[in-house]
């Protein structure tokens, strides 16, 4: 399993990020990282894309559910297949928006290893047809030490990741339902999602003082990516 990752995931990644390193003028690897984060973004745009359109529609279609929990306020078991059998006549996937999520976690993790090793190790596991450059200059941009963390990156990416979430649709189930039993995991749902949308920055802050900055770097160039995606996409959509 370490060896499939090794080769599916870690190599290919750490070899696109010196191929980038290489060809860049003056060899700046935070400009490489960013290269590469777009890269990354581009070839997961389809998942994201759907991502995205999946969650719209679900925000789209919680009046109806609202109703059909309403009904079956009594009966859970009804209420569970009239809502199932909602999704299907409709086309709904509750489960479409987890995807982006859970395909891009092995991607971040093995771009942790690309940092983690990448920086600091002289022996670079690059393609025989890449020129090996033995070691990467740490330093991007002439000031920011890519090997070390930064409390100034990890502020700015708990700041985006709060754009991010506030971006997201969210729904509040009617006024006038609120009340009632079929609607009172919606309220739940919904609490939830504010809730994360400060958590989730609080976490990144906290955990991003103690990563690498070429990680951070990643991390809030491929949000500011996600933002402008996700606004573009949102928008279309409403037009």
């Amino acid at each position: 399993m370490i060896e499939f990752f090794r080769v599916i995931l870690y190599q290919p990644l750490l070899n696109l990020l010196v191929v980038f390193y290489n060809i860049i003028p003056g060899h700046d690897l935070g400009v490489a990282i960013i290269f590469l984060t777009i890269a990354i973004k581009l070839l997961l745009s389809p998942l994201s894309r759907q991502g995205i359109k999946a969650q719209k529609s679900l925000q789209e279609v919680q009046p109806q559910l609202e109703k059909i929990k309403k009904k079956h306020a009594h009966d859970k078991e009804k209420q569970t297949k009239a809502i199932m059998s909602f999704y299907k006549e409709n086309k709904v996937n509750p489960f479409s928006s987890c995807l982006p999520l859970l395909i891009q976690l092995p991607i971040l993790i093995a771009v942790f290893q690309v940092f983690r090793v990448g920086l600091t190790d002289t022996a670079l596991d690059v393609y025989s047809f890449i020129h090996n450059p033995g070691v990467l200059k740490v330093v991007a941009f002439g000031f920011l030490n890519l090997a070390e963390p930064s409390v100034v990156l990890a502020a700015l990416t708990a700041v985006f990741q709060y754009f991010q979430i506030k971006l997201l649709p969210t729904h509040k189930p009617d006024k006038k339902f609120a009340q009632k039993a079929g609607a009172k995991d919606e309220s739940m749902m919904s609490a939830m999602n504010k809730q994360m949308k400060f958590m989730m920055p609080a976490f990144t802050l906290f955990i991003g003082m103690t990563l690498p900055s070429g990680l951070m770097l990643y991390w809030v160039a491929s949000l500011i990516i996600s933002i402008i995606e996700q606004k573009i996409i949102l928008t279309s959509s409403q037009s």
